[in-house]
């Protein structure tokens, strides 16, 4: 049996906060084999989650902790939804369809989601980062995590 503690998700937090990233997962699943693949994310404020998509496969996030601004976007950039989502939001769970660019905002410090999507995971075929998205760790990644930032429905980030 796996027990999913308080004292878990909060040590997650606090290793989240350590890293480079501000985010680290907590896989429930055994391996990346696995049918079903079902994780903790923690991040902090500033973690960029490059906007990406995850190929003919949706993805369902419960928000635990925290809050999380969701980005929707087409092919080409523009933002087709922005979703607010949290404990404290009227909204605290979703689906992100398939082959749909999206990324998550990290709003509050301390934010923490569960995601549950199909397996198996292959890292070199999961998921296509957006082309007009800049790669973690370019210089671009500041600007462009502004105009994530201040970004509405029917506007680009490209």
């Amino acid at each position: 049996m796996k027990l999913v503690t308080l004292q878990m998700v909060d040590d997650l937090i606090a290793r989240a906060g350590e890293t480079g990233r501000l985010r680290l997962n907590h896989n429930l699943h055994e391996s990346f084999a696995d049918p079903v693949q079902r994780l903790f994310v923690a991040a902090g404020r500033g973690s960029y989650f490059r906007p990406h998509r995850h190929d003919a496969k949706s993805e369902f996030a419960l928000v635990l902790r925290g809050r999380f601004d969701i980005l929707l976007f087409d092919d080409n950039g523009v933002v087709t939804e922005r979703i607010a989502a949290g404990p404290e939001c009227d909204v605290f769970a979703l689906e992100i369809p398939a082959d749909c660019y999206h990324t998550w905002i990290p709003v509050a410090e301390a934010s923490v989601f569960f995601e549950v999507k199909q397996g198996p995971y292959d890292p070199a075929r999961s998921l296509s980062f957006a082309p007009w998205s800049p790669p973690e760790d370019s210089a671009g990644v500041a600007a462009f995590q502004a105009r994530l930032a201040a970004a509405r429905a029917g506007e680009s980030v490209a």
